[in-house]
């Protein structure tokens, strides 16, 4: 248990009909004495009076008493629930700092509640996706995920990994019972279905993690090709203006779409060229740097002309890159996708919205997501980096295995992995990665 109290204001800046300030540690006892009167009754709402040191009104409202250990932190909690002015507010503040805590830090008491045991690490990072979910399905995932979803299907590959890592530990301690593990065929088959398993989850905490992030998208390409048509088509609604001059989009455009609960956030971008007027040649500056920031650019062309390979040889190097080949209508073609030696081509008609249900196949099929899928869970990139980096561990292990290059380095290769994977529920979790997950909860949480 920590040795300081610590208190914030749990809900937002602002005025509101209810306020809620939340303390936590071992002076709460001593600070509820003094603000409320009493020590409220544990876990029962109490009606109460909030007062100043000198007795004076700050307050009315519900008083919440929880004990440790059964709370939120693992310690001893109060929560003042009054009115929601930040006047109000401020002063319940200042008055449990003169009590003895202090201003809590960013995510502090979910921090602690990770700390004394309360949730582990990706329980404690679903809060704040539970918090700042975008979508309904990224709440329900993230719901999962605080629930302990995600959290039981790494224990469970971590159990199987330990099963696995006794054998092959036995091998180097007991190297007088004469177990052979390089010629034991159950071994590989153990491991052969452990990368299999950690394929399946990593598969999953992809598309949990386009749920929480959603997909960049940028929209490229020359002046008057259809760039905000397609934007326009995308959001279903009239963003950006549409018109038959050249350069009309100088700024960028972003727009926050969903499919099939997929976040995107959409950038329409100035028309990339040449130009003497100051303003467009910002505009095209500006699109240049949203391309370095894209998950994916859709660099939209006229079918009429063709592509202009120069300028998708102009945008940074590794951004994946989607055509748009627009207005096929004019020509007497079908919509269609197909995958050419460029990358992947979308031909459509946004005039006549043709085409269109390809390209949102197309972008959820980039991120990774599958809607409706039963079982899923909230991720973030580090989980999936987590992932990648046991499974590749276990992969090594197999491939030393297999070439029988000896059961020390197949040993080691799973010992790395348990510790990577451990990294998502926080068992082997370094302190300065704490820090920075926490730092970014909001305070109060």
């Amino acid at each position: 248990m920590a040795a300081d109290t610590i208190a914030a204001v749990a809900t937002p800046p602002g005025i509101g009909g209810v306020g809620i300030l939340r303390v936590s540690g071992p002076c709460v006892l001593r600070i509820a004495e003094e603000i409320l009167g009493r020590t409220p009754e544990p876990r029962h709402a109490t009606f109460a009076v909030f007062r100043e040191a000198d007795g004076d009104f700050i307050d009315e409202g519900i008083a919440l008493y929880f004990p440790a250990p059964k709370s939120f932190t693992g310690e001893h909690v109060l929560e003042l629930q009054g009115h929601g002015g930040p006047v109000v507010m401020d002063l319940l503040l200042r008055r449990c700092l003169q009590l003895g805590a202090r201003l809590a830090r960013p995510g502090e008491f979910s921090e602690r509640a990770f700390l004394n045991g309360k949730l582990d690490l990706a329980q404690a990072e679903a809060i704040a996706d539970l918090i700042e979910g975008s979508t309904a399905l990224a709440v329900r995932l993230a719901g999962r995920s605080l629930q302990g979803a995600f959290s039981r299907r790494i224990d469970a590959l971590i159990e199987r990994l330990i099963q696995v890592r006794v054998y092959v530990e036995a091998t180097l301690d007991f190297p007088d019972e004469e177990i052979d593990l390089l010629t034991d065929s159950s071994v590989l088959a153990d491991l052969t279905r452990l990368i299999d398993a950690t394929g399946e989850i990593l598969a999953e905490a992809y598309q949990g993690q386009a749920i929480r992030e959603g997909l960049a998208v940028v929209i490229a390409g020359l002046p008057n090709v259809g760039k905000s048509s397609l934007l326009n088509a995308l959001s279903g609604d009239e963003t950006a203006i549409v018109t038959d001059i050249p350069g009309t989009t100088r700024d960028l455009l972003k727009v926050d779409v969903q499919v099939d609960g997929l976040p995107i956030r959409i950038v329409d971008t100035a028309g990339m060229r040449d130009s003497h007027d100051p303003v467009e040649q910002e505009g095209v500056r500006r699109a240049r740097d949203a391309l370095t920031q894209a998950d994916l650019v859709l660099w939209v062309y006229d079918a009429q002309i063709g592509a202009d390979e120069a300028t998708q040889a102009s945008f940074p190097p590794g951004v994946p890159v989607t055509r748009v080949r627009n207005k096929i209508d004019l020509l007497g073609e079908s919509p269609r996708i197909a995958e050419l030696d460029q990358g992947p081509e979308i031909a459509l008609s946004l005039r006549e919205h043709q085409g269109l249900d390809l390209l949102r196949a197309h972008l959820k099929d980039r991120a990774g997501f599958a809607a409706g899928q039963e079982g899923a869970f909230i991720a973030r990139r580090r989980h999936v980096d987590a992932l990648t980096r046991g499974q590749r561990h276990l992969e090594t292990a197999l491939a030393n295995l297999e070439g029988q290059l000896g059961a020390e380095l197949v040993a080691e290769e799973l010992q790395l992995a348990q510790q990577t994977l451990g990294e998502i529920t926080g068992r082997f979790t370094p302190d300065d990665l704490l820090g920075r997950i926490f730092s970014s909860f909001c305070i109060g949480k």
